[in-house]
């Protein structure tokens, strides 16, 4: 009787901890379902996938919030009276003081962070100094601050609960993912995603539900938990309370990979929903960078470029150097690379769209060199960015456009600049943001970003920038002033317009600007271009320039598969009215193919480091390279190789969906049926075009001459 007296006395004292854990595992479950019939999750499930859905899925999630109850169980175990006694209380203030004025004003480690976090830990420790205080030098009112402090702390967990599972319903809605690598990134460039949060969703509603329904579940959660706050466990009862949650926490530690590894199913979607997003977070964060050599599927380096050398000719020893002829005169004509944010090819009349939202694009691309299977390389601007600037394949974890070691590459820029080019990077946004700017001018480019332009020069922005008309209109005048200068120019132009929240100047097209409708982005960015053509077209630089237009990446990435095809097929064509003739070019190519592509119809001859082949030549062997951060794809034969992390590889046959109501050259879905018998001669292949990549990057061969 004592001893059950005892254990209900000691359970008592655990009640914040089960009444947070029930609620966090009753949101994860009920989140599961939401995601589970969500649109994106384009999917059906055995019922061994629900089982492990609903079953591993929630165990994982116990134990993970074991874990973060971390931060819990050190706020309850320093709850004493002993504290405050002196000379106690007035050292622990004083030590307070010092760290929030160094934190304040010192050059601590979440300044080498950045983003938010240096203002958090300033907030966070101010708060505590000051609580502490409180709790000093107000004796009386003691026991009531400490229970509206408990309460708080409380309401504080409560909220996070419901902010977490509001943020992974909203990022499965844009990715079809629980967090991966690039919700890590966000962590850096807080002021554009917040801001981008704040005009893309009714977050006054959305905050205001949000706290009502935590103030709710706080009350509940307090009521059944109070007594830990009206009896604070005597020394010995907090020994036995730590202890017992030690056990737990190291077991939580061994426990949580392990389930992680079950989830291993051929269907992405099963996976994503069994895993815990806080995991995958984690998992995220301290995997920004994966060393291929370690995590991926190998052969020898000499095997490796022997290889590529059979897909790129003219290579030799272990480069990609060459030089690259033709029989012609070089042609120097002005070149416009336009990067449209966010352009699936499935947007397009032409790709079988019946909405006619890209009415301009359309009739565009009859008048230009169109590449109808054009594939890009990942799912991100900046992984865009890097495949025309650098022909470069997507190599594992961050693009290079965000490492250290970004500056100084063999680019575009580089080859233009040979030629006596006037080389510039034109964005709508600032520049700072994904590292474009230390990218851009480490390799060479004038940028000309939002902070270029006069107050009289913007007519409409929002969170990521300048609307298209804006940015084009300051190309314009940008590239007026360069034709002055008797010399050819490259000016490489990124768009914003078409990017959540899809605000736009209103009275534009047929759908109103501040409707937030993704259709509405890309017929403002269409009717932007059309804008920019009409334009430039009255200009005396117009007649010779070539005009490159193509997508970043698509608007989703979200499949059944790791690497769904049609998520990555994009529009491009190359425009130049008595220049270029108007065609179609079929075969299968890369965003890192357009400008050697562009190169060779100049004629440029330059010694070249570029993964990346002119497809007109008759020595190009068709073939796609598609990634996300840590799945590396290949496209060839109507077969996908990935290669992924553990040395994993999968490959899959893909067969054209039938019914699809255009020309098969513009048919772009496909069924993904993994092979039965594995295509080695692919597989190595796929090996040689990373794993070479990343010994170039690894062993810094890929600089500019």
């Amino acid at each position: 009787m004592y001893f059950k007296l005892i254990t209900m006395q000691l359970l008592k004292k655990f009640s914040p901890f089960y009444n947070l854990t029930l609620f966090y595992i009753s949101v994860s479950f009920i989140l599961r379902i939401v995601l589970l019939f969500h649109p994106i999750t384009q999917s059906t499930f055995v019922w061994t996938d629900t089982i492990k859905i609903f079953t591993l899925g929630l165990i994982s999630d116990f134990f993970v919030f074991t874990v973060l109850s971390g931060f819990l169980w050190l706020y309850l175990i320093f709850i004493s009276n002993s504290k405050y006694l002196k000379p106690t209380g007035y050292i622990i203030f004083g030590v307070l003081v010092a760290l929030f004025l160094y934190v304040s004003f010192g050059n601590t480690i979440l300044n080498e962070y950045g983003g938010a976090l240096p203002k958090i830990g300033m907030i966070f420790i101010g708060l505590k100094t000051f609580l502490f205080g409180l709790l000093l030098f107000l004796p009386k009112y003691r026991s009531k601050i400490r229970f509206w402090l408990f309460t708080f702390v409380l309401f504080l967990f409560v909220v996070l609960i419901l902010q977490n599972a509001i943020s992974e319903y909203f990022f499965w809605n844009e990715f079809g993912v629980k967090y991966n690598f690039i919700a890590v990134n966000y962590l850096v460039y807080t002021n554009e995603v917040i801001g981008n949060i704040m005009q893309s969703y009714p977050v006054i509603p959305l905050f205001t539900a949000l706290f009502i329904i935590a103030g709710i579940v706080t009350y509940f959660v307090v009521k059944r938990s109070k007594n830990y706050i009206e009896n604070i466990p005597v020394f010995a009862e907090k020994i036995k309370i730590s202890g017992i949650y030690l056990v737990l926490l190291g077991l939580s530690l061994s426990v949580i990979p392990f389930l992680a590894s079950k989830e291993d199913s051929q269907n992405i979607f099963t996976n994503e929903l069994q895993s815990n997003g806080v995991y995958k977070f984690y998992l995220a964060f301290i995997h920004s960078e994966l060393d291929y050599f370690k995590f991926y599927k190998t052969i020898p380096n000499a095997e490796a470029y022997a290889l590529l050398k059979q897909q790129i000719p003219d290579i030799s020893d272990e480069s990609t150097l060459r030089y690259i002829k033709s029989n012609a005169a070089e042609n120097h004509k002005n070149v416009v690379l336009i990067t449209i944010e966010s352009f699936s090819a499935d947007f397009m009349k032409t790709y079988g769209n019946e909405q006619n939202i890209t009415p301009f694009l359309d009739s565009l691309s009859t008048k230009s060199l169109l590449f109808t299977n054009f594939y890009a390389v990942g799912n991100r601007t900046v992984r865009g960015l890097e495949a025309v600037t650098l022909c470069f394949p997507p190599t594992a974890g961050e693009s290079v456009v965000k490492r250290q070691d970004n500056k100084n590459k063999f680019s575009t820029g580089n080859v233009f600049k040979q030629k006596g080019y006037n080389v510039k990077y034109l964005y709508g946004g600032d520049a700072f943001f994904d590292n474009m700017q230390d990218f851009f001018s480490g390799n060479g480019y004038g940028i000309v970003d939002k902070k270029s332009f006069l107050p009289n020069e913007i007519t409409f922005d929002n969170i990521w920038g300048v609307c298209d008309e804006d940015m084009y209109t300051k190309a314009i005048a940008v590239m007026n002033q360069e034709s002055k200068e008797n010399k050819p120019f490259f000016n490489h132009i990124m768009t914003v317009s078409n990017h959540r929240p899809f605000t736009y100047p209103n009275n534009k097209i047929d759908i109103p600007g501040d409707a937030k409708s993704r259709d509405g982005g890309v017929k403002y960015t269409d009717f932007a271009i059309k804008k920019f053509f009409e334009m430039a077209k009255k200009q005396p630089w117009f007649a010779n320039t070539v005009f490159v237009i193509l997508a970043d990446h698509c608007a989703s990435s979200a499949g059944k598969t790791e690497l769904p095809v049609d998520k990555y097929r994009i529009p491009a064509m190359i425009y130049s009215p008595g220049f270029i003739e108007p065609q179609k070019y079929t075969n299968l190519m890369s965003q890192i193919d357009i400008m050697p592509t562009l190169f060779g119809l100049l004629n440029f001859n330059y010694q070249s480091k570029f993964y990346g082949q002119d497809v007109l030549k008759t020595t190009y062997q068709p073939r796609a390279l598609i990634a996300t951060y840590q799945d590396l794809g290949y496209i060839k034969d109507n077969i996908l190789t990935v290669i992924s992390p553990k040395q994993q590889v999968k490959q899959f046959q893909l067969n054209l969906k039938p019914n699809q109501r255009v020309a098969q050259d513009f048919q772009i879905y496909y069924e993904q049926i993994p092979l039965v018998k594995e295509r080695k001669d692919l597989v190595d292949e796929t090996i040689s075009y990373y794993q070479t990549a990343s010994d170039l990057l690894k062993k810094k061969k890929y600089q500019k001459q």
